[in-house]
């Protein structure tokens, strides 16, 4: 419990009504943070506030991420000036002519981009949002998809988040005094509790089923149903956290090239997986003696303890910066433009992230407010205690998902609970063979729930990401994707409870929670639909102009 007791929760929820309310996220946080500083000192706060922001740019992962996110944008403004987004944007079209097939290559790619949830975001956006726009799919839309298939994806495959998780297994087991010797190995409990990582994995099913069923209810029916009829990506009053078009103007490249697009993006992929494996210790000489004495197990355990010892904050850096490089390069080889002009591009890349990056910032000023202030500990001692193994993986889940809604940080909510989780879990089973079966499942819904509540956040790095790379507005990017996110999570607390009470197989119930799924998706656009009197799918392709395939909802209509 803190000194602060219930007006710690104050500031992050002052950020996050004020930014629903005004559409105005930085001075939602601006004012989340100043309300935190006021309460810790009794007075005005206006140094505390400064000094929680600059100790927010100061802490060395959140300012190399800040680095590598303003890199990224001088990539994506290189490739632009290239020529490489329109190539991408013609072959595209040549190919997909529907949402529903933009949708599952945005799907898909998140799916293979599993190493890092932020060049997930970064590398899926900047791909399909030229594309998208031309199909009329909602800039809204694109931001779910991609932000749905970025942390959830991490978390469930060789990523900084798994490194993340075993770490977090390790303190908790420690936090309720079991030994080493007297519990099973840590990656044997994180394999054990993938199937109770619910939410990860039906959030990818979900967006699966929005995309391939093209249905939508709640502020993307909305969303959706202006950007078919009018053709208008984003609402008229938004705010797009990029537009590249917009502050780039027209690409200097005459002649298109796949090749400026798919070159810039494999250098940063090819030096980020690198970069990273140096940075975890990889040793290609141990590595290549174990495959070449057929050594698999050996040989793949290199891999596998680099993957989980790298620093992926300096690794997207280095290949943000190699993605640069690689604009100079093709610069050069081709003609289009000299060192110069490709200066001024980098330094207007840097221009289009200034929101995006001021935003960073303040999101994790407020995060430093709510350390001040033991938010996190107050919510998770208050709600979790005393209570029934059968219903301590659901509560865990709802009070994982609070927390990390109020405070935008999955990995800080997973430090939160987890040692607090996990020695209840522990007590209440009575030890032994149940005990470790609860404690994979805390371990598995305390993920789970830290991802939803980061998906819900407008304060969420990763938010804020998906907003800006597919150039969507952050709240209206939050707002449309906040009721498929609460959708999943009501189908997940469901089966939590269903498998506390019967201890059925958890990886069971995952297919039941699919058809869940589906149904309340058809369910819910069929009524939202017909409350506000339009078509739930947009399930008709019209020929525009100029050749190109649009969608518009319910008739064949001409672009």
């Amino acid at each position: 419990m803190t000194d602060f007791g219930a007006l710690s929760i104050a500031p992050p929820v002052l950020a996050i009504v004020l930014a629903v309310i005004t559409r105005k996220a930085v001075l939602s946080l601006f004012l989340g943070i100043w309300s935190g500083a006021v309460i810790v000192t009794g007075g005005l706060g206006i140094v505390q506030t400064f000094e929680w922001i600059v100790a927010a740019v100061s802490d060395e992962f959140q300012a190399t991420i800040l680095v590598f996110t303003l890199l990224l944008g001088s990539g994506v403004a290189m490739v632009w000036n290239l020529g490489g987004t329109a190539a991408v944007r013609d072959w595209a079209l040549e190919r997909l002519d529907s949402q529903r097939q933009a949708g599952l290559v945005a799907w898909g790619l998140g799916i293979v981009l599993f190493f890092d949830d932020y060049a997930n975001t970064a590398i899926v956006g900047s791909a399909m949002k030229d594309v998208s726009d031309r199909l009329r799919i909602s800039r809204e839309k694109l931001s779910y998809i991609v932000d749905s298939t970025a942390a959830p994806v991490a978390t469930l495959g060789i990523s900084s988040w798994v490194a993340f998780q075993l770490s977090l297994i390790t303190e908790g087991y420690e936090s309720a005094g079991v030994d080493a010797a007297n519990r099973p190995g840590t990656f044997d409990v994180f394999v054990s509790s993938i199937p109770f990582n619910m939410y990860a994995i039906l959030a990818i099913v979900m967006v699966l089923l929005i995309v391939g069923s093209g249905r939508d209810y709640g502020e993307m029916l909305t969303a959706e149903n202006r950007s078919w009829t009018s053709g208008k990506v984003t609402r008229d009053e938004a705010v797009p956290m990029q537009d590249v078009a917009g502050e780039l103007g027209e690409p200097p490249a005459s002649t298109p090239r796949l090749a400026n697009f798919f070159v810039p993006v494999a250098v940063l992929i090819v030096v980020t997986v690198a970069t990273a494996l140096w940075s975890g210790e990889f040793s290609p000489v141990a590595f290549g003696g174990d495959l070449l004495a057929g050594e698999l197990s050996a040989a793949g355990g290199e891999l596998w303890d680099a993957a989980l010892n790298a620093s992926y904050e300096v690794a997207l850096m280095i290949g943000s910066f190699a993605m640069v490089a690689s604009g100079f390069a093709l610069a050069k080889v081709y003609g289009i433009f000299g060192v110069g002009d490709a200066t001024e591009y980098t330094i207007d890349g840097f221009g289009i992230m200034l929101t995006a990056a001021s935003i960073l910032v303040l999101a994790w000023g407020i995060g430093e407010a709510i350390d001040a202030l033991g938010t996190g500990d107050y919510v998770a001692t208050i709600a979790v205690g005393s209570v029934s193994p059968a219903l301590l993986p659901a509560l865990v889940f709802v009070v994982a998902g609070v927390i990390a809604f109020s405070t935008g940080t999955s990995w800080g909510t997973m430090g939160i609970v987890t040692p607090i989780a996990i020695p209840i879990a522990w007590e209440v089973s009575g030890g032994g063979a149940a005990g470790h079966t609860l404690v994979a499942a805390m371990v598995g819904v305390i993920f789970s729930g830290a991802i939803f509540g980061d998906h819900s956040s407008p304060i969420s790095d990763t938010t804020v990401l998906s907003a800006t790379f597919t150039g969507a507005d952050l709240i209206d990017h939050v707002r449309t994707q906040i009721y498929y996110a609460v959708t999943v999570a009501a189908v997940v607390v469901l089966l939590l409870v269903v498998w506390g009470f019967t201890r059925v197989r958890p990886l069971a119930l995952l297919p039941l929670g699919a058809v869940l799924l589906a149904g309340l998706v058809y369910l819910l656009s069929e009524i939202d639909a017909s409350r506000r009197g339009i078509d739930p799918v947009s399930a008709s392709e019209a020929q525009s102009d100029d050749g190109e395939r649009v969608v518009v909802a319910g008739t064949e209509q001409e672009d």
